[in-house]
């Protein structure tokens, strides 16, 4: 039976986020970026099995599909970063229509067999499908991205999957390695909040509205703007997901939704020294995209221009 949201049961079983993933052209220099972001030692990439292994189907029909994966372990959320070849699956896919860039986000699960039934009657198809090469496991895609704007992917795992991260490390390039946020642009926030808390299990929070310009201070591509939205945070156990639906007005958020659509926007690191940060990082070639005081004044945000790097923009957040 599928689970209503009166049940307040989330989907895969549990509501922990506990890996993003990216994909990108060029894993070796994607891994050296990123290990210089977290502050740990450049992992060494590997290429998943051959069919035999793998047993990858892609919508319905066996694949060749390969790809080059690195998992870097972070205090809350794992990040892989994955490189495909040219064979059908849903990586290449994305590559080929979308571009680099956060491709889904993956819950552990008991059993996959139990779990996708319940995804499939709410109207997230299977995608794909396929066997770990390192370990003994099973993931699958389910296809939520008209309705999350992201897909998700289930991962059950024989023995527990390593997510601890590694204790020699380096300083990270802004003084944390804490993913705080994952933040997607969206058309219609109710709509989206909907699907979202029914994935979830969670309650509906609060909408938030933007605050008044004289207290947010919002300085879009270098111009006051109003910068209204309207937005949400859910919150999961290691990631804080927001949902942002922009007004009229000109701002990043708006500005991403007509030039690629509604879809992860940023990630966020909270930082004591945001001014310190934002020149760090301009001084890398980072641009400061847009600027503001939090709605309710109790901190500051930088948006900064990394997708060139990062394949995602990235949020400065500095709480007061």
């Amino acid at each position: 039976m599928a689970h209503s949201l009166t049940d307040k049961k989330p989907l895969a079983g549990n509501n922990v986020i506990n890996q993003i993933a990216f994909v990108v052209r060029d894993i070796e220099r994607a891994s050296e970026a990123f290990a210089q972001l977290l502050g740990i030692p450049k992992p060494n990439w590997f290429l998943t099995g051959d069919h035999e292994v793998s047993q990858v189907t892609f919508r319905g029909q066996p694949s060749d599909s390969r790809s080059k994966l690195v998992f870097m372990n972070t205090p809350t959320v794992q990040i892989e970063l994955i490189e495909p070849d040219q064979e059908p699956g849903t990586i290449s896919e994305f590559l080929d229509t979308v571009g680099e860039g956060i491709h889904h986000f993956a819950f552990d699960v008991d059993s996959i067999k139990d779990k996708l039934p319940d995804f499939e009657e709410n109207g997230y198809a299977l995608l794909q499908s396929g066997k770990f090469t390192s370990s003994d496991g099973r993931y699958v895609y389910v296809d939520t991205l008209k309705s999350h704007k992201i897909l998700m992917e289930l991962l059950e795992s024989a023995e527990p999957r390593d997510t601890a991260p590694k204790t020699d490390v380096f300083t990270p390039l802004l003084g944390t390695n804490k993913i705080e946020q994952l933040a997607i642009v969206v058309k219609d926030l109710d709509a989206a909040a909907e699907e979202y808390c029914k994935l979830l299990g969670v309650e509906k929070p609060p909408v938030i509205q933007s605050g008044p310009s004289k207290l947010t201070q919002v300085v879009f591509e270098g111009k006051p703007t109003e910068g209204e939205s309207k937005y949400m945070f859910i919150n999961t156990p290691l990631l804080q997901l927001e949902l942002i639906e922009p007004g009229d007005s000109p701002s990043t958020w708006k500005k991403h939704l007509e030039t690629q659509g509604e879809g992860v926007h940023h990630i966020s690191f909270l930082v004591n020294d945001m001014d310190e940060k934002v020149k760090l990082m301009e001084n890398m070639g980072y641009p400061i995209i847009q600027r503001g005081n939090f709605w309710n004044g109790k901190g500051r945000y930088a948006y900064m221009d990394t997708t060139s790097t990062y394949k995602v923009i990235i949020e400065l957040l500095e709480r007061f």
